[in-house]
């Protein structure tokens, strides 16, 4: 599935943790903005499909936070979020607003790249430790003629 630069971007943001958006904190805020839609905590469906294909189901409900901040220059940063944390949701949006720049390459550097590469690593650890219990099932046949 191919993404677009902002697609990847708001994911990245999205699954990041607030330690890891912390150290940027004051980068972030370092322009004048106000904020449209203030981080807020609601919730949403979720739906799940039998093996990946077969009829849609409703799973459960799950948090989500949401914020919308507008740069003094117009720049939209929008931030949607798994669980309940307003201030990761508003740095967040204001990471998407920034990235919306003229010359977003310094932080897709400095903060995309080292987020999604911190990421990646924390998806491969569980997968191994998933993989180290995984259980082969077999059946015998029984003899009979």
């Amino acid at each position: 599935m191919n993404l677009s630069p902002r697609q990847h971007w708001i994911g990245v943001l999205a699954r990041a943790q607030l330690s890891e958006l912390l150290p940027h904190e004051a980068a972030l805020k370092d322009a004048e903005y106000h904020v449209i839609r203030a981080p807020e905590i609601g919730m949403t469906l979720v739906r799940g499909r039998m093996g990946g294909e077969g009829a849609a189901f409703n799973v459960g409900e799950m948090s989500v936070t949401r914020c919308v901040v507008r740069l003094a220059d117009g720049r939209t940063g929008y931030s949607y979020l798994a669980g309940r944390d307003k201030v990761h949701a508003e740095l967040a949006a204001l990471a998407d607003a920034h990235l919306q720049g003229s010359q977003p390459s310094l932080w897709l550097s400095e903060l995309i790249t080292t987020l999604a590469n911190t990421q990646a690593t924390r998806r491969a650890q569980k997968e191994a430790e998933t993989a180290a219990t995984k259980v082969e099932f077999f059946t015998l046949v029984r003899g009979e003629n």
